[in-house]
């Protein structure tokens, strides 16, 4: 009688879990965001990327950082909400990045540094479609 008990708190215990690995993910992405809208320059290389001039810096404001945004707002949201229905958005755009990569090893091949993006990429897609089967529907 009392394993019946225990298995019967592991489904909320994983999605506990669940709730706090996506909030945190959402965390960071916020955190990030509001580093390249600080100061994108700095940030940028450490994303293999520059902002020449303006123009570069406010493109990695407006789409880097206001993709890491939206994921951390949803992902955040999706956690302290229980909903299921707010890491649609954040794992499809984790899911296109990934292609995104995919597409740049077809082409130019595997080189050491796309190793830990893609490999991070990849765990946090598993980490919001995980949320996403857990969490619930409103």
């Amino acid at each position: 009688m009392h394993s019946v008990t225990i298995n019967a708190k592991r489904p909320h215990m994983i999605k506990t879990v669940l709730r706090l690995l996506v909030a945190v993910i959402g965390v960071l992405a916020l955190v990030l965001a509001l580093r390249l809208w600080a100061d994108p320059t700095a940030v940028a290389p450490k994303l293999g990327l520059t902002g020449l001039g303006a123009l570069g810096a406010a493109t990695l404001r407006a789409d880097v950082a206001g993709f890491f945004a939206a994921a951390g707002l949803l992902a955040v949201a999706g956690a302290l909400r229980d909903d299921r229905r707010l890491l649609t958005a954040p794992a499809l755009m984790i899911a296109l990045a990934l292609a995104g990569r995919l597409l740049t090893l077809a082409q130019a091949g595997v080189t050491p540094d796309q190793v830990p993006p893609m490999t991070l990429e990849a765990v946090l897609l598993v980490i919001l479609v995980a949320g996403r089967r857990a969490f619930a529907t409103r």
